[in-house]
C-alpha cells in the first residue's frame, strides 16, 4: 500500500489519509513519540510558534504520533497548539514513513517511534527529510529546508 493511503485519524477522529490530508499543497509532516513529555512538547510548541511563516511559504504542518484523538485533543489545549496533529494508533503510517526503529534508553534496547520530519511537495512526493532529530531548534531548521525548496521550485 501506497505510504499516501494509510487510514489515520484526524483531530475530530474521522478516518483520513495523508494524501486528502495534504492535497496539492506543501506539508511538513512530523513523526513524534509521545504527547505531553518534555521533547515532544518543546518540538510542536515550536512548530506552533512558527506556523505563520510556514502558512506564508504555503506550507501546513501535521504532527503524527501513536497516541489517541482524546490525547491530542488535551495536549492541543494544554499547550495553544495549532498544528493539526493525526493519531497513528497502530504506527502503520510511521513505519511506512521509516520513523519506526530500535532505541536505547538507559542501556536497555527497544523499538519506538523515532523522531523524524517529511517535507512532502505539492506533488505528495517526500523531498526532504530528517530522522533522528532533536526537539529544541527542529522547527526552526525545518523552516528554512521550506525556504529553501520554495525558493527552488522543488
Amino acid at each position: 500500500m501506497n505510504t499516501l493511503d494509510i487510514r489515520v485519524f484526524d483531530e475530530n477522529g474521522r478516518e483520513v489519509t495523508l494524501r486528502e490530508i495534504i492535497g496539492g499543497k506543501w506539508a511538513v509532516v512530523y513523526v513524534y513519540p509521545k504527547d505531553n513529555t518534555p521533547g515532544c512538547t518543546t518540538e510542536a510548541k515550536e512548530f506552533t510558534e512558527l506556523l505563520p511563516e510556514f502558512e506564508k511559504l504555503g506550507f501546513q504542518v501535521i504532527g503524527v504520533s501513536k497516541d489517541s484523538v482524546e490525547s491530542h485533543r488535551r495536549f492541543k489545549e494544554k499547550h495553544g497548539l495549532k498544528v493539526k496533529l493525526l493519531s497513528d494508533p497502530d504506527a502503520k503510517l510511521i513505519r511506512a514513513l521509516g520513523a519506526w526503529g530500535k532505541k536505547k534508553r538507559y542501556g536497555k534496547e527497544y523499538e519506538g517511534v523515532i523522531r523524524s520530519t517529511f517535507i512532502f511537495n505539492p506533488r505528495r512526493e517526500i523531498v526532504w527529510q530528517k530522522t533522528n532529530v532533536r526537539a529544541k531548534g527542529h522547527a526552526a531548521r525545518v523552516l528554512e529546508e521550506a525556504r529553501k525548496l520554495v525558493s527552488e521550485g522543488q
